[in-house]
């Protein structure tokens, strides 16, 4: 993330500075997420998730996702170029970023039909994100970093800059909360995989088609993130957890052993390190 414009420079002139980054287009796209996210939800619990505004809000805030994914997917690709590396990154490479897959999943909600749950993966993130933002970038703008006088900053007499109590209250928050809400996220989207699912076996319009992308996304999120691995293997236990119990039918347990068979026989036959080897790029945090 860029450093915030130098603290010389007049307010405004310094707030111009920021807004004319890519960075700034990114923070005001999952500002503009989190305020569709804060509108649908009012809309969605007094049942009024149809309204003429429930669907802007609701599309609203995915184009949203879209863009703020696209601009990092964008800078990444712009880095590599910048760095002399002519030969861009093939599609299945490419597929293996996170920030490419959230972009595409973005844009399958965007042009779907409206699922309240599948906000709520991008909002969480959205909010740590504009958390960071504000602390790092925001925030040291509006109020640059103040000198500490030489004899009062340190034993050793050497200067350094006071805190800002908000921007370290922001830091701390999303220390503290981070985890868990990647945990949260993690949860999220295997619920939704579910959500998803049950449309599919009664047979919504074009549910199957979504089913199959989701699938492939939740794949991708398994061999990359250990929050989703965590969550799958939580699942998994509680459920052996159940089917262990002596009043289950055996019958039920065997259908449990087969699908576990199955799950392990689908993700070892989906695993994309087979397919890009060393064109595989480090995983990286979704942005």
């Amino acid at each position: 993330m860029a450093p915030p414009p130098p603290a010389s420079m007049p307010l405004g002139q310094r707030l111009m500075t920021l807004a004319q980054t890519l960075q700034f287009g990114w923070f005001v796209g999952h500002l503009t997420l989190l305020f569709c996210s804060l509108r649908y939800s009012l809309s969605y619990i007094t049942f009024n998730s149809y309204s003429r505004w429930a669907r802007f809000s609701y599309r609203t805030a995915f184009a949203a996702a879209a863009g703020t994914y696209g601009i990092v997917v964008y800078k990444a690709l712009r880095a590599r170029s910048r760095a002399g590396n002519r030969q861009q990154p093939g599609a299945l490479s490419m597929l293996t970023d996170e920030n490419v897959q959230y972009l595409l999943m973005a844009l399958v909600w965007l042009f779907g039909r409206q699922i309240p749950l599948a906000l709520l993966p991008f909002t969480v993130y959205s909010v740590f994100h504009v958390a960071t933002y504000t602390r790092a970038n925001l925030i040291p703008t509006i109020q640059p970093a103040q000198q500490v006088p030489a004899g009062a900053a340190s034993p050793g007499g050497r200067s350094a800059t006071k805190p800002n109590a908000l921007a370290d209250t922001i830091g701390r928050f999303v220390k503290e909360y981070y985890d868990a809400s990647m945990t949260l996220v993690a949860s999220l989207e295997i619920f939704l995989w579910f959500r998803v699912a049950f449309s599919a076996i009664i047979f919504t319009k074009g549910s199957w088609i979504l089913l199959a992308i989701y699938s492939v996304f939740v794949r991708a999120r398994y061999s990359q993130s250990t929050f989703v691995q965590a969550a799958v293997g939580h699942g998994v236990r509680r459920v052996d957890a159940l089917v262990a119990n002596q009043n289950v039918p055996p019958a039920a347990r065997q259908v449990w052993e087969t699908m576990k068979g199955y799950g392990r026989k689908f993700t070892d036959s989906t695993d994309l390190n087979r397919y890009v080897g060393a064109q595989r790029p480090a995983a990286k945090k979704a942005q």
